[in-house]
This record gives structure tokens, sequence and C-alpha cells, in this order.
């Protein structure tokens, strides 16, 4: 069940692990536990539901959701509530170096909920760590952006079970050059298995085709395909990295 992190717009600075002291003193953050899960689920059903328009409508029940939420902490997510006299007023839940939720209670926005509950996923994470945000929240994308995120790359919505258009951000760390260049590493392990995949697929057509032809048209509509998933790189330039990909792989094909 994915989920994104959603932040009051307004949230002023507080503080968490190795952060400066908290501005907010009356708030409590402390590690959520199993029993934490209903007081959790009532507030992201709440926050979703109050969030309509920036958020896309939930496509899950309320019992899905209160199953959803104790499964993952019984499981393997790192949860955390912030609370303010005695009530759960947000949370955050961290897998790996992921930031899979960060949700903050209606009404309670605007105290500092959502930066002291980021500032405590910093200090969790001190090395980066990532997240998805829907392209339609505005307001959690400015909050982010304040406190030292950066946008990556935007979605068509495709993967994501709302199938709302979303936008991957990350906190690079302590060391962003270095938890930049190992996403960069990732890509280009899973571009290099693409490449190897599309190369054997070249080689495999020809006979098909009756000989190693171009067909510039193909190509073309492969490209504005592409566009739609890329389109920071727009249809002609991904022509031209369409055209390269095809002349190398049959290149290769003929050598073999």
């Amino acid at each position: 069940m994915p989920t994104e992190p959603n932040a009051e717009p307004n949230a002023g600075p507080n503080a968490g692990p190795n952060a400066e002291p908290s501005e907010a003193p009356d708030l409590l953050l402390r590690p959520a536990g199993p029993e934490d899960a209903a007081a959790m689920a009532e507030l992201h059903l709440a926050a979703r539901a109050a969030n309509l328009g920036s958020l896309p409508p939930t496509v899950h029940t309320a019992e899905e959701t209160r199953a959803w939420m104790g499964r993952r902490l019984a499981e393997n997510g790192e949860g955390w509530v912030a609370e303010r006299d005695g009530e759960l007023v947000g949370y955050l839940v961290l897998t790996d170096d992921w930031l899979d939720d960060l949700y903050v209670r209606p009404g309670a926005y605007g105290g500092g909920v959502g930066a002291a509950l980021l500032d405590l996923a910093k200090g969790l994470r001190p090395d980066g760590f990532c997240l998805w945000v829907f392209e339609s929240n505005r307001g959690a994308r400015r909050f982010y952006a304040r406190h030292g995120l950066v946008e990556l790359e935007h979605t068509d919505g495709s993967a994501n079970e709302e199938h709302a258009p979303d936008v991957r951000m990350a906190w690079p760390g302590r060391d962003p050059l270095r938890f930049l260049r190992g996403l960069v590493d990732e890509v280009d392990a899973a571009l290099g298995d693409l490449l190897a995949r599309r190369a054997a697929l070249t080689r495999a057509i020809q006979p098909v085709k009756g000989g190693p032809t171009r067909d510039p048209a193909r190509e073309r509509e492969i490209a504005e395909a592409m566009a739609l998933r890329a389109p920071a790189l727009g249809a002609d330039r991904l022509a031209r990295i369409v055209r390269v990909v095809v002349e190398e792989s049959l290149d290769a094909a003929r050598e073999g």
C-alpha cells in the first residue's frame, strides 16, 4: 500500500536528534509501538480526508488502512509519533533509506510538528533518504524544499495505487555528492540491464524483419512514447538516444 509523506505547509523550525534545541518544548517525540497503530491509522485517515484536492482520494477502506498500519509496525517499519499534551499530533514511518510517511493531524498545522518530525528523520538517517509526494500536494513540496529536500523526478503516477502524478524528493544528507552518486549508480545498474535486453531484442528481431534494416518511423514512435515517461528530455532528444541505441545494437549484432 504505497503512501506519501504529507506535512503542513506552514510548519516552523523544530528539532530532532543532532539538531538545535526545539522551539516546541511541549512536543514529545517517541518511538511508535504496535499499540500506537490504531491511533496512527486514524490520524492518517483524517489527514487524507482533510486534504482532498491536494491529495487524491484514498483507494483503501478504513479497515484496510488500520490493518496495513499494524502490519508495517509489526514487520519492518520504523515508526515515531509526536505527542502534545498526551494527544497524537503527528507520526512518521521510515523503511531503510525511505521516508514512507510523515503526517500531521488536521488542526495541528503550523505548530512545528511537521518540522520536528522531519528533523527527526534527518537525525535518524544522516546519510540521506528519499520520499514520494503527490505532484498536486504543492504545500508539502514547498515545505520539504524549505527544509533542504530536492526534487529528483516526476512521474505520470502509473506506478502508484492512486494513478496520480508524483514527485520523488530527497534529503541528500551530510555528504550530498556521495548520496546522489549512490542513486545514480542504482539507475545506471538498471539502465545496463535494460540496454542488454534491448540489444538482445534488436538482434532477435532482425531475421524476422528480413535483415538489419532501420525503421525511422518506428524509432520516432518509440521516442514519443518514452517522452511521456521522461518529459524533461523531450521527444527530439530521446529520438537521438534511440537512434544511437539501435545503431550500436545493430553493430553489436553484426559483430556477434
